[in-house]
């Protein structure tokens, strides 16, 4: 069984050594992600060995957790740079929806509050809705991550509910940057979807972990971490930021 079930970050926790911040404008010097986020959960001793490479290398480590007492106290122990509160059952491989932070904001809200008293910058990762955008904001998380996933699948079965799920998450990203939130999008993205996504103008970090790795399979993680970057440069182009979703679409 993986992770193993006797660990306590193997139940709840994903980990990421985090890639430099997604420059916009982009410097001519800009290089592309050197350290892709990992999307399966962890054990312990993973955490010990990624927080050590990540202060040997000076990249910061970034936590992907679930609301619960027995990681929170993982995450004051190791004292990452950032954490994204996720929800998470037992039985699932990854993340299946956004955190409801409307209904679970009495445990969110205090978990919020600690985690950032450590000096820890707190993300919620939730659905692409305005009710949940304020609520994340009332329990004074510094970012938003806003879940891509049914975008992306409706775009892949070439569904006619894509339109308005992109609609959904501009107006969710204009709402987080308005509260003075900083959004990022992640969940599903693939080469097909990037540039709509990339195209919105409020986001400043995609997270993309297992289409990358899957890809690297054929071309190797360099490869693919720097096609997806050129997509998302070119997404962010002027002359190409209101044609893209056309795009996916057609294709």
């Amino acid at each position: 069984m993986w992770p193993p079930s006797g660990t306590r970050a193997g139940r709840a926790i994903r980990t990421r050594c985090a890639p430099p911040r997604w420059p916009w404008p982009p410097e001519p010097t800009a290089s592309p992600p050197t350290c892709a986020r990992t999307a399966a959960n962890i054990s312990d001793a993973d955490i010990d060995a990624l927080a050590a490479t990540c202060r040997k290398r000076g990249r910061p480590l970034n936590f992907e957790m679930a609301v619960t007492a027995e990681m929170e106290a993982i995450a004051l122990a190791h004292l990452p740079h950032a954490a994204c509160l996720v929800p998470e059952r037992r039985e699932e491989v990854t993340t299946e929806g956004g955190l409801d932070v409307v209904r679970g904001h009495n445990t969110i809200t205090p978990l919020v509050q600690k985690l950032a008293a450590a000096g820890i910058r707190v993300s919620c990762f939730i659905d692409a809705d305005l009710a949940q955008v304020a609520a994340s904001h009332a329990a004074g998380a510094q970012v938003v991550e806003l879940h891509t996933g049914a975008y992306c699948q409706a775009v892949r079965e070439r569904s006619p509910d894509a339109r308005r799920l992109l609609e959904n998450l501009k107006a969710a990203a204009r709402e987080a940057h308005r509260l003075g939130l900083e959004v990022h999008a992640g969940h599903g993205i693939d080469y097909e979807t990037v540039k709509p996504i990339a195209a919105i103008p409020e986001l400043m970090e995609l997270n993309i972990g297992h289409f990358l790795i899957g890809e690297a399979i054929f071309i190797g993680l360099g490869p693919a971490i720097q096609r997806m970057r050129a997509l998302m440069d070119e997404a962010r182009a002027p002359a190409n930021s209101t044609t893209e979703f056309a795009k996916s679409l057609a294709k």
